[in-house]
């Protein structure tokens, strides 16, 4: 950080971008807020670049946000570094009641240049277009939920039931909606007209499952996505939202930094010699959290390598299929210990999903030496 001479805070908002610059030295600059348009933004960059004595002795700040990453990657192509920092690790002072988009890039510019500020990792363009790709399929995940919730009380609101026996939006069920009416006319269109919604719903889901697996056989982390999966609990659509979520896993020095990335890691409340341990942090990434947890149920049921997992482990190597055995082993007979010791069964698999972590982590290594392995 020495080489900087000028740290630049920028409050940014979808029309507006307020600027504040302070030196190395400490002394202040004027703030100012500029439309938030490129070429506006790269005049005023120009003017600090040559006031600091060029783009490389400017750092740039601005919390993540809705309007991404678009600040982020013009200022690199200008030569000027800048983070795109955590808003939830931004440190706030007891007692601040006053916030304002000035006084936000203040608070940025200064704590940039204390080195108090948590960048987060920004991915590139294709990894970006990736993300938004699996958000965009959990999105008409999410729909389809909804739009099944919809009928679900409907019918439950009429008191129509299936036969004992029937799950529910199994090919039976499809078939006692079809032979189903109602006394009132305007019931059963609304019936249909819900119906409808579900099939709309599930055919976006299908044809964004389809796009993902198209553009994953193109991808360099297409390996690591494919040796994941040898893992239990991990299917196509999990390995896919952790490599869209996380990246190159490999980033990680150590799994308890992946744990925190994923707000795993339990909260602590300690003083003197007493430490209190509390929930999870949530801290971290909701999407990667999410499929961790759900794949961390797999681990409640017995050992074992089904046709599904023995088709998905086809193929990955030794060490790869010996890292998933060890997990179902690990894992399981953790889950067995703490519903022993009286935990509820939620809190259970929550601690599961953090120690599934670190079996990710080892088998996104595994994976890039194989890679390493198989190129030289």
């Amino acid at each position: 950080m020495s080489d900087y001479t000028r740290f630049v805070g920028l409050d940014v908002h979808k029309d507006t971008v307020a600027v504040y610059a302070v030196a190395s030295d400490g002394v202040e600059g004027a703030t100012s807020v500029i439309a938030n348009d490129a070429d506006v933004i790269a005049k005023v960059m120009r003017r600090i670049a040559k006031e600091a004595g060029g783009s490389s002795a400017v750092h740039c700040y601005y919390e993540a946000g809705p309007c991404g990453y678009t600040i982020y990657r013009q200022l690199q192509r200008m030569g000027i570094s800048c983070d795109v920092v955590a808003p939830s690790l931004t440190p706030v002072r007891p007692g601040e009641r006053v916030k304002t988009d000035r006084r936000d890039a203040r608070k940025l510019g200064r704590m940039g240049r204390a080195g108090e500020l948590t960048a987060v990792w920004v991915p590139d363009a294709g990894h970006e277009a990736l993300r938004d790709l699996v958000r965009a399929r959990e999105d008409a995940q999410q729909d389809l939920l909804r739009a099944r919730h919809r009928l679900s009380k409907l019918l439950l609101r009429h008191g129509k039931r299936p036969a004992a026996g029937v799950q529910a939006w199994s090919r039976a069920y499809e078939q006692w909606l079809d032979a189903l009416s109602f006394e009132q006319v305007a019931q059963t269109i609304v019936m249909e007209e819900y119906r409808q919604q579900i099939r709309e719903a599930r055919d976006a889901v299908a044809r964004l499952e389809g796009q993902m697996e198209v553009i994953v056989l193109g991808s360099p982390l297409r390996g690591m996505l494919e040796s994941l999966q040898a893992l239990k609990g991990i299917s196509f659509i999990t390995a896919a939202t952790l490599a869209a979520e996380i990246g190159d896993i490999t980033r990680f020095e150590h799994p308890r930094q992946m744990m925190s990335y994923a707000g795993l890691t339990p909260s602590e409340d300690s003083s003197g010699e007493t430490v209190r341990h509390g929930k999870i942090t949530k801290m971290g990434n909701a999407h990667v959290r999410r499929v961790l947890v759900e794949a961390a149920w797999h681990y409640r049921h017995t050992p074992g390598v089904g046709k599904v997992l023995e088709r998905r482990q086809k193929g990955q190597s030794a060490q790869v299929k010996s890292i998933s055995w060890k997990a179902q082993v690990r894992l399981h007979k953790r889950y067995r210990w703490l519903m022993a010791h009286g935990k509820a069964k939620t809190r259970a698999v929550v601690a599961v999903a953090r120690e599934l972590v670190g079996f990710v982590w080892e088998i996104a290594w595994a994976a890039k030496g194989q890679g390493a392995a198989q190129a030289s």
